[in-house]
Formats: C-alpha cells, structure tokens, sequence
C-alpha cells in the first residue's frame, strides 16, 4: 500500500487538502467534515487520491459516506453523501453515465470517489464530462482502498463532531440565557456575539443604520463605509439567511409581527459572496438567532430606544475620544445618518439638576431638531447633562437652532445652563467643541442669565469673573484670595469697619477717590483715612496700576467663591 500522505493532481489543480486549510481548522476540531478533511485522511490519501472535476468545490460539508454499487444509488441518498464506488455499476452508455450523474447532482451528494483498479484504469471521458457539467468533485484512486474502514473512520469523526457542536450549542443557549436574565442590554448582547461567533456582527434599524457594531478582524471604517448602501443591496428577509452580494448572515429582529431592525453578521475579510454562503457555520446561524431573540426581549425590557442608546454611544466615545482612529469615527457617525461631508460641528451642553435620567428632554430635544430639519446626534452623556452635535452647512446660522433647544431646556429646568462650543470643521475635532462647551458651562455664574437677551452661553461670554468662578475649586485661587485680602477681613471682623466695602468702591472707581466717597457716601477725608488703613493692613501702594489689578483679582475671587 503506498506511503503518500496526499492525494497527485494535475499540475493546475490544488492539493485536495487545500479546501480544509481555506474553511479553516482540521477533521474533529468542531466544524463540518469537508471533502478536502476526508482526502487528506491517512487511510483515503493511501489510494493516491486525484481531483479531476470540482476541485473548487472541495469545501463542501460530508454529511456521511456512502458505499454502492447500484445502478441508481442516489434513490438512497439524501444529501451531503461521499459516494464511494468500485465503478463496477456504472453504465456503459455516455447517457447512462450522464443519468447516473444527474441523479447525485440533483440529490447534492458532496462527491463521487471512483477506484481505477477493477474495472477502469482511467475514469470515462463520459463521467468526466458529466461531473464537470453539474459541478459535481470527481476524484479517482489509483490504488485499493478499504471502503469499509472508511467509512468508519469518516462516520466516528462526524458523529464526534456532531457531538461537540452539541455541546457548543448548548454552551451558546446558557450564555445568551444568562445574558438575558441579567437584563442585558443591546450593547452587551452584540457584542456577546461578536466573542461567541468570532465575526464582526452589527445591529441595524429599519432605514438601515447601523446602531451598533462590534468588528472582529476589521476596522470599524472597514466595516461601516458606506453602510446604508450595501445595507440596502441586501433586502430583508423572514428568517435566518445569508443576503446579498457581500452574503451577510442576517436575522430580523421583531416581536409579535412588529419588526424593529435586523442583526447581520459579517464573513470574513476578503470572502467572495460564493464563498460566504458556506462560510458560516450552524453555530454561527444559532449565534445570530439568539442574539436576534436576546435583542428583542432587550427591547421589551429596556425602555431607551436603540436609537437613543446609540446616539448616547456614540456621543460618548467621541466626548472621551475612544475611537481608534479618525476615519472609524467619521464612518461610525456616517452609519448614523449624520452627515460627513461639507458639514461643520458644533457642540451643545445641557446641564441642569432636575432632568432626572434625561431621557424625557432628550426624547424631546430629539424631535425639534428634526422638526427643524437639522441633523444632530443627542444623548444622555452623564446624569443630569445632555449632549448634542449639531451637522450643520458652512455659513448656516446656528444661534437660532441654538436658541430653540435651549429655552426647551429651560422649560423643563430654569435653573438649566446651556453652553456652545466653538466650530469645528473634522469630526475628529468634535471632542474640542464640547471640551470648550463643558469650560464655558463651568464659568456660568448661577442666576445670572447670558448677555444680550440670549438663553445659551458661549465663550466669548467668558470674563474674569467667569473664570474664576470656573477656577474656584483651585486652592491656589482660594489661597491668593486669601493672602491678598485676608488681613482687611479680620480687621473688618474684629472692629466691625467697612474697609473692603470702601476698597471694593475705590476699585470700581478707577482710584477716583470723589467717586468713591459718593459711592460709599463717606466725606473725602474718611476716604483718604480708610485708603491709608488699607494700604497698611495689606502692605500696599493703591497708587499702583499693578497692585490695585492683583487686588481687584482677588476680591472678584472672593465673590464668587462666596458664592459657592
């Protein structure tokens, strides 16, 4: 018996093996026998297996083998069988031998395996034409080979296989059940998934956009350029199934009739929509049934939209700048429906005490801006504080957008403050707006409204008050407010003067000592006394533009660290 552990082949063909390394794994680790696994085995490869036909069909799942030497075997097959046979009953007629193929093409056997020791020693030019018209793997041994030991060995490794995929199956149930008793939300079950399957798998609603997506052995730009597109070119369908040209695995999501969305699961980088189809495993539709059956009870137990918990993600990452890189955050947003190109943004904070969980002015912040057609991602980034990215054109007034949300904000919390952030021209610098946003939210001084009539601040409202009351919680501010006027206030304290009052007017006034002494309604002679009292308690010369500045500083910082 001969000593090759491979199968001989035309020059132009692959090695029979080759359909095992492409799918991936070998015999027994848990994936479907292939016909390249069973070539490749000691006791088939011994007969000097060749590929005539069909050696780009390699990969195709053996459900079982199969022993014959009937005339019409195929009245006893099901699918997915390796047919083996001696060649003994085959038809001398070329129509015959058509038939006979035509009948285990129709049936989907995985291959005809013929031995050219008996009655051939080269197969038929009529068999081989036939296997090459219906695309059915003709492979010839050379040598004798044991059928029965064959079949044994095959049959152990796919009952043993069908055993482990079992037990996969099980384990997928328990984890997807645990998940969901834990109350999980969409995120987690994505990307649960995502682990579970080793393929990127993403969350779509129903005008195709993609919410969630967890890429695996991709980039999310990788993934979701151009989304809504290719999204589109695979239409919808009832069950679990691979769809269009890119052969997604997709699954709908829906409850009672009410479809929500669908979940896809992407094949690996550089799949062919041929090779998609198979390469998804039963795991892999189980995966994505569960996931699609987790993410519904997620819907009906959670009351936050997808959408909304997508916007919320999203914002989040680009706020904490957790994106990978510039091009994944312009196609994850892209894949929102936000608008990338020839578009400026603009940051808006909502900070108020009284929003609750924010969902309800979030909700409601949502459907204005639609309303107003101005595209805009909004969503909860901590309690008690909203975010929103305006998308809008170059040039297009913002102020009035603006203005509208933040007198909604103010309806539901008067107490509210809204803060604008600069313009931005990248989405990568979106992160800058809202940092600039949060800075001008800090400078708010409480119960003092914007200038000019506005509900909203932004940064040019920012003055030295405004800083330092953004800088209170400093201690180095607290400490040269301190060290600037804390002898005046314990004289103040202790004989019950008025210094600080009469110092306050004289730097209100410039230095102008008449104003002061109107202001303070004191005689120009208590001015003048009380003027060089200070001088001597904070050991200073008021007739310096320097120091009358470093004291004017630190009582605006007495203020508004006074007020809390």
């Amino acid at each position: 018996m001969s000593q090759n552990t491979g199968p001989s082949r035309p020059s132009d063909c692959p090695p029979a093996g080759d359909g095992s390394r492409r799918a991936g794994g070998t015999p027994g680790s848990g994936r479907r026998l292939t016909v390249a696994d069973v070539l490749a085995l000691p006791v088939l490869a011994a007969g000097q297996p060749q590929v005539v036909t069909g050696v780009t069909r390699l990969d195709r799942p053996v459900r079982w083998v199969h022993i014959t030497e009937l005339t019409d075997p195929a009245s006893f097959l099901k699918g997915g069988e390796l047919v083996l046979t001696t060649g003994m009953p085959l038809p001398e007629d070329a129509a015959g031998i058509r038939r006979y193929v035509d009948e285990l093409a129709d049936i989907d056997a995985a291959a005809l395996v013929i031995e050219l020791v008996r009655r051939y020693h080269r197969p038929p030019d009529a068999l081989v034409q036939a296997c090459r018209a219906r695309r059915l793997p003709l492979v010839t041994l050379a040598r004798d080979v044991n059928f029965l030991e064959v079949t044994q060995l095959v049959h152990a490794l796919i009952l043993g296989n069908q055993t482990d995929a079992m037990r996969r199956t099980q384990r997928i149930h328990e984890a997807f059940t645990a998940l969901t008793l834990r109350g999980g939300g969409p995120e987690e079950v994505v990307r649960a998934a995502a682990v579970m399957s080793g393929r990127t798998v993403v969350l779509e609603n129903l005008v195709h956009q993609a919410l969630i997506c967890e890429p695996s052995g991709s980039t999310v730009e990788e993934v979701l350029t151009g989304w809504e597109e290719r999204s589109r070119s695979a239409p919808p369908g009832d069950r679990t199934q691979t769809r269009g040209p890119e052969g997604w695995l997709v699954s709908p999501v829906e409850y009672q009739g009410e479809r929500w969305g669908r979940v896809a699961m992407l094949p690996s980088p550089g799949t062919d929509a041929v090779g998609a189809a198979a390469a998804f495993s039963s795991e892999d539709v189980t995966v994505l049934e569960r996931t699609a059956m987790a993410l519904t009870i997620a819907r009906l137990i959670h009351s936050t939209p997808w959408e909304r918990t997508a916007h919320r993600s999203a914002l989040r990452e680009l706020t904490e700048q957790r994106h990978h890189s510039p091009e994944d955050a312009r196609a994850r947003f892209a894949a929102l429906g936000l608008p990338t190109e020839g578009t400026v943004y603009r940051a808006v904070l909502a900070d108020g005490g009284t929003f609750g969980d924010g969902a309800g002015l979030e909700s409601r912040l949502s459907r204005e801006l639609t309303a107003l057609g101005r595209p805009a991602l909004v969503g909860v980034l901590a309690p008690g504080r909203i975010g929103v990215l305006l998308a809008l054109r170059p040039a297009q007034r913002w102020r009035p957008t603006v203005e509208r949300l933040s007198r909604l904000v103010l309806g539901v919390d008067p107490g509210a403050v809204v803060s604008v952030g600069p313009e931005v021209t990248h989405l990568a610098d979106a992160a800058r707006s809202f940092r600039a946003a949060d800075r001008v939210a800090e400078a708010a001084l409480p119960g003092r409204p914007p200038p000019d009539g506005r509900s909203f601040h932004e940064q040019s409202d920012i003055g030295l008050r405004h800083l330092l009351y953004a800088l209170r919680t400093d201690t180095r501010v607290q400490d040269f407010a301190e060290r600037r006027l804390g002898p005046l206030l314990d004289h103040d304290s202790r004989h019950g003067t008025g210094l600080l009052t009469t110092l306050r007017h004289y730097l209100d006034a410039a230095g102008n000592k008449t104003t002061t002494a109107r202001r303070g309604n004191l005689s120009r002679e208590t001015v003048y006394q009380r003027l060089r009292t200070v001088e001597r308690l904070l050991d200073c010369d008021l007739e310096s533009g320097e120091q009358r500045t470093e004291l004017h500083t630190a009582l605006t910082a007495l203020d508004v660290l006074r007020l809390g």
